[in-house]
């Protein structure tokens, strides 16, 4: 144990502060799909689903992802394009990527069955510290931290701890801290317990101290400091990029898509076609035709705008503005068209379902 951790133990009742938590969480809990057994794929599955999403949002498509995939053999031999289709508009499309290909070797190299081993398992794909933690302690009682942001939220005012949050080390303390307080008995109870007190009590603004089965361990609650806590430094803004895109139709009244690079942000998506907008150019519009002309050798005409789509990412922004146009001309290898009614067969970002379905409320579709 090292000497900070040490220090924010002294005189803390471990053994008090287990039972408590585990007793309430038993009584509490929230009846959660995945809480149905203990079946280590379903459970990764919520994890991956559960960063940076909220559990409302997630209950819906993990129940279709489940249906559709319901066992590791089930998701290692699926499409890509269905896979991302079944995803779509939970975002961080690299998630699911990274699932599908760590359970491709859980299927090869293990026989299907979820690692039970920290070493073994942290070492596939996508699968870092908080996800082996969660997993393994939550299905087959492995007393490993799980240490995301709503335990980080929990500990930083049980033991008021004051260091940033979002900095590296800070997470590396709280994962030795628990490596401490974590019961040996129950860690599937303990993890999920300070997971569930950070979701449904020790919330970001207003904690309703008064109804926290542990806040006689707590001593931001003793001291009146649960509000200021955790620290967390502001991140810096990220920049804005615009871009001109175009529901674009063909002679025949097919719709242009495009598909997004295999690497990269969302990628092996499709789109509708768009350039950015460099600043200092005067008309977008005539950019825009000018630019498929060069490129493709292709006509463009857009006929009229239909919206302004912002979407928000955690480093950019972008602002799209939308118009409607025709094509005539060939179209590069990354293009294809679509008859209208095979638009939603194809997984897209949202900001271009947003696009999508402004277009069909238009034309009354």
């Amino acid at each position: 144990m090292n000497e900070r951790v040490s220090v924010l133990l002294k005189n803390f009742n471990i053994e008090e502060f287990q039972k408590s938590l585990i007793e309430w969480f038993q009584e509490e809990k929230r009846n959660l799909p995945w809480r149905a057994d203990k079946d280590p794929y379903k459970i990764w599955v919520s994890e991956v689903m559960l960063q940076q999403t909220r559990v409302d949002t997630v209950i819906p498509y993990f129940y279709r992802f489940i249906e559709k995939y319901p066992n590791i053999e089930a998701l290692a031999n699926a499409d890509e394009q269905e896979l991302l289709k079944t995803w779509e508009g939970l975002g961080y499309y690299s998630r699911v990527k990274n699932l599908q290909a760590a359970v491709k070797e859980v299927q090869t190299q293990y026989g299907g069955v979820v690692p039970d081993e920290k070493k073994t398992f942290s070492k596939l794909k996508g699968v870092g510290p908080y996800t082996t933690g969660a997993v393994l302690s939550i299905a087959y009682n492995k007393p490993i931290p799980a240490v995301d942001g709503n335990v980080m939220r929990v500990l930083s005012r049980i033991f008021e701890i004051e260091d940033d949050i979002i900095k590296v080390r800070t997470r590396k303390l709280f994962e030795e801290l628990v490596e401490e307080i974590i019961s040996r008995e129950d860690p599937s109870s303990f993890n999920q317990g300070l997971m569930e007190l950070g979701a449904l009590i020790c919330k970001p603004t207003s904690p309703d101290c008064l109804l926290c089965p542990v806040r006689d361990h707590c001593r931001a609650f003793q001291h009146g400091t649960e509000t200021r806590l955790p620290v967390k430094s502001k991140q810096k803004k990220g920049r804005t990029v615009q871009y001109i895109a175009a529901i674009l139709l063909d002679e025949r009244g097919k719709v242009v898509i495009r598909k997004r690079p295999d690497e990269g942000l969302l990628a092996s998506l499709w789109e509708f076609p768009n350039e950015e907008v460099i600043s200092g150019k005067k008309n977008m519009i005539i950019d825009f035709e000018n630019e498929w002309l060069d490129k493709y050798g292709a006509n463009v005409d857009l006929l009229e705008p239909l919206c302004v789509v912002e979407h928000v990412f955690s480093h950019l922004t972008w602002k799209i503005h939308a118009f409607v146009g025709l094509v005539k001309g060939e179209l590069p290898q990354n293009m294809k068209v679509v008859a209208f009614e095979e638009v939603d067969e194809y997984p897209f970002p949202v900001p271009y379902q947003k696009m999508w379905k402004e277009y069909k409320k238009k034309i009354a579709i």
